[in-house]
């Protein structure tokens, strides 16, 4: 399909808005550091699950009646990995290495979910992925090496750990992207809003078998100020990630051919570090910098090594990321 400069730029507008928005989830720990990462994830996925009832319910019975069993066991597994136990492990590492650690790390998803779309028919050989790969095994070693001296210097497991949760969550969103992509291209007459708003309130119900772990495991003698922050950080990232981000990104993904719409989530982790440094009101380290031109290069290799075999006959390009809740 042949599109014009105004639909491609709309679409990259679009992605970057959507980054912008993502940007904020890696922030949300920080501002709400009185609660541990499962109540970060309760109060979260409670607050997306009730805005996502309040917006399928006009729609609920006819949707429900295009489910069945196979579907409902999706969709429970997908909020598991892409939203309950990401989440989490987000959290963690956010809390124990550092917003910036966290966001560099997961900033590989774009090339992660490449590398296993590269066994897709008519995808781009692994040859062609070798210089993405080397970049990023690059920053990998960059954020390991800071992660390690972090570790030397502070006499504590806290950064290796929070590096462990950080690939944690790679891994868990990775294997989301995947599922979920080929789950929404099984269901092609499905609108990719309702399927993120019927994973809303299964994620919620998640949370909500995991309030009484969170009840029972957690401290609760935050003061009040400090659930103020909470219910506003819970709320707001429902809203602005989980919903209003994701309909930048399904806009994205209309405009934009799938080589290039995947890679748009790297303003994901431009806007997680801008937020960060702006936190920590500092800028980057030498090893996060250099991490950071290796992201960037990494992702740019990729596209360049999709570009030229998605416009031969009959190629066809790698599955791009779907959307985030």
């Amino acid at each position: 399909m042949v599109r014009n400069g105004n639909a491609t730029l709309t679409g990259v507008l679009c992605g970057a808005g959507a980054g912008a928005l993502w940007g904020l989830v890696f922030l949300a720990p920080e501002l709400a550091r009185a609660f541990d990462p499962l109540q970060l994830t309760v109060g979260r996925y409670l607050a997306y699950g009730l805005i996502a009832l309040l917006l399928v319910a006009p729609r609920w019975k006819a949707l429900v009646s295009r489910l069945g069993r196979q579907e409902w066991v999706a969709l429970g597994w997908l909020a598991l990995a892409g939203n309950t136990l990401y989440y989490i492990l987000l959290s963690g590492a956010v809390q124990m290495g550092g917003i910036a650690m966290t966001s560099l790390v997961v900033g590989f998803l774009p090339l992660a979910v490449t590398i296993i779309g590269s066994r897709e028919r008519g995808a781009v050989s692994l040859a062609r992925l070798a210089p993405s790969l080397l970049l990023c095994a690059a920053g990998a070693l960059c954020i390991g090496w800071q992660a390690v001296e972090a570790l030397a210097a502070a006499a504590t497991l806290a950064p290796l750990l929070g590096l462990l949760c950080a690939l944690g969550a790679l891994a868990s969103w990775t294997a989301y992207a995947v599922s979920n992509a080929r789950w929404l291209a099984r269901l092609g007459d499905m609108p990719s809003h309702d399927w993120n708003l019927l994973l809303g309130l299964v994620t919620g119900a998640q949370s909500l078998v995991l309030l009484p772990l969170a009840l029972w495991l957690g401290d609760w003698t935050q003061t009040a100020a400090d659930w103020r922050m909470f219910a506003g950080v819970s709320l707001g990232v429902a809203l602005f990630a989980s919903i209003a981000g994701n309909a930048l990104w399904n806009r994205a993904s209309r405009l934009l051919p799938l080589t290039l719409v995947g890679q748009m989530i790297l303003f994901e982790t431009l806007f997680a570090l801008l937020y960060a440094f702006a936190w920590e009101g500092r800028g980057p380290t030498l090893p996060e910098a250099v991490a950071f031109v290796f992201v960037v290069a990494s992702v740019l290799s990729c596209i360049a090594a999709h570009r030229r075999p998605a416009t031969e006959a009959g190629a066809a390009p790698a599955p791009a990321c779907p959307p985030q809740a």
